[in-house]
């Protein structure tokens, strides 16, 4: 928890500056608590996934997940250590959930921000607006060592297989644009249920994020390995930002 909480609040205070920045941007909004374009005035709305696991979110005892008012886990440890830059108290935070993919869409929001490993790119960008970056990453490989893929090398070794992915994630982009297996990919709700189809060997392996893919193999299924790790091409890094409506100025005020 505490080198999480660090990290965070490191994050935070390189974009935040000194005191007197965080009052106001220089040409923007005011962004005193009482001044903030909020759904709920003098509360600030997060929103997170349906079910988030850790080292996105985790609970009180270390033992369960899916708590993101304990502010454990990096996500949720982000959120109070932003709030609390930005004038908030622990009290005033309230967390909502929502699933992945329906939220990326025009119109109006019922969130202040939304905050579940987002990548930023150029199509959803279109849609909504994003934070600054929290979080750069890469794309990663899960499998089981019995498995054929399990000694894959290149790209080409991968063209046989059949990958599972989360919907609507830049898992799924990448496995479409840049591996490109014969087979389409399997899609899944959230990342639990495709883990569970690896587990059942219903796929060969499963393509995630690369802090989530260390997470599963470390703590959720004994024997899986990191086949590969993907970089991102270097015009296109993978970063997460916090997904807020489209023209909603409250994003001045996070990236102050």
């Amino acid at each position: 928890m505490l080198s999480a909480l660090l990290l965070a609040m490191a994050l935070v205070t390189a974009a935040c500056g000194d005191d007197d920045a965080a009052t106001t941007t220089a040409a923007g909004p005011s962004c005193e608590v009482a001044d903030l374009n909020l759904v709920t005035p003098g509360q600030l709305t997060v929103a997170t996934g349906e079910l988030i696991f850790p080292p996105w979110v985790g609970s009180p005892d270390g033992e369960g997940f899916d708590d993101p008012a304990s502010g454990i886990g990096f996500e949720a440890a982000l959120v109070y250590a932003l709030a609390a830059e930005m004038g908030f108290t622990e009290d005033q935070i309230v967390w909502m959930r929502t699933g992945f993919d329906e939220v990326i869409t025009t119109g109006d929001k019922n969130f202040d921000f939304n905050i579940q490993q987002y990548t930023i790119s150029a199509d959803r960008d279109a849609v909504v607006d994003f934070s600054d970056p929290y979080y750069s990453n890469a794309q990663a490989l899960v499998a089981f060592p019995d498995n054929a893929i399990a000694g894959a090398t290149t790209l080409a070794d991968l063209k046989d297989a059949k990958l599972g992915v989360q919907v609507g994630t830049t898992s799924l982009d990448y496995i479409d644009e840049v591996i490109q297996p014969d087979e389409d990919a399997a899609v899944y709700e959230t990342t639990v249920d495709a883990t569970l189809a690896l587990v059942a060997e219903q796929i060969d392996g499963l393509v995630v994020d690369l802090y989530t893919a260390y997470y599963i193999v470390g703590a959720e299924l004994e024997g899986a390995i990191v086949v590969a790790e993907f970089a991102a091409p270097a015009a296109e890094p993978d970063e997460f930002g916090m997904l807020f409506e489209e023209g909603n100025p409250l994003r001045e005020c996070v990236n102050v």
